[in-house]
């Protein structure tokens, strides 16, 4: 008899370690319902359901590995308490209504690798302590209300495939630094405050597909140096303050080429 009680604890045991979620998680999970106005999502909770029927959570092996709440009318804050689901890979929260600064403990994420909080009404300077997260791969933090200048700690996630900050409030430079960024494939830089040239260290990223600058207060002209880079095959960098204006360029690597040459034939910058 003791030996069944003893079987049955060890298969309730098993069951729920695959089937729940720690404690300190599910609170994690309840703040953010709680600060985001989780009484008017478009897909709610039900907080008395078990939590692996919660819309746009995904658990594996015990833990919360993805939320995906986009376009679910998010509304207030995000919690310190999101920085309590470590072992976090993806977080999609775009197309909402989130407000405020990204809470500090986030800086705990470590595995994630995909951040997507566009079209919210974030605000504050870009967190430097994202460049921690070096498992990122896509950071889409674009339509928000982000100011300051761009973090040079983000050119420290090697991991990176997708830097998306268009339509901020974003000043300064292009960091040279983001020339480091050796896997990155699409870089959107669109419609903020930013200044000076465009840094030639970014003809180094050979694996680019996309560069879009347009509608900033860049100078200067794009250094030939692009035209080498084979993969390339969107280019956007009109409305600026540059020698000419480019003409817009979508999928279509020769005409990408051709763009660039067209204008500044013998334009090679100088490294400093």
């Amino acid at each position: 008899m003791k030996n069944l009680q003893l079987t049955f604890i060890l298969l309730f045991s098993t069951v729920l370690t695959f089937a729940s979620i720690s404690i300190k998680e599910k609170q994690a999970l309840i703040a953010l319902h709680n600060s985001t106005n989780g009484e008017q999502w478009t897909k709610k909770w039900d907080l008395n359901a078990d939590v692996t029927t919660w819309h746009g959570v995904s658990i594996k092996s015990g833990k919360v590995v993805a939320l995906n709440l986009s376009f679910n009318n998010l509304n207030g804050t995000l919690p310190q308490e999101i920085g309590n689901l470590t072992a976090l890979k993806e977080i999609n929260f775009g197309f909402n209504k989130l407000s405020g600064k990204l809470p500090v403990s986030m800086s705990n994420l470590k595995h994630l690798i995909s951040l997507e909080l566009f079209l919210n009404k974030l605000e504050g300077t870009i967190p430097s302590f994202l460049g921690n997260l070096n498992n990122l791969e896509v950071l889409a933090l674009y339509s928000n209300s982000f100011t300051g200048n761009i973090p040079v700690e983000l050119t420290n996630l090697n991991n990176l495939k997708e830097l998306q900050l268009g339509s901020n409030f974003l000043t300064g430079t292009i960091p040279t630094k983001m020339g480091s960024l050796s896997n990155l494939k699409k870089l959107s830089l669109i419609d903020n405050k930013l200044e000076g040239k465009i840094p030639v260290e970014l003809t180094d990223l050979k694996n680019l597909e996309e560069l879009i600058l347009s509608e900033n207060n860049l100078i200067g002209n794009i250094p030939l140096q692009f035209s080498k880079l084979n993969k390339l095959s969107t280019l956007m960098i009109s409305d600026n303050n540059m020698v000419v204006d480019y003409a817009t360029v979508v999928n279509d690597k020769s005409s990408v080429r051709n763009a660039i040459i067209k204008y500044n034939d013998t334009y090679v910058v100088e490294r400093d």
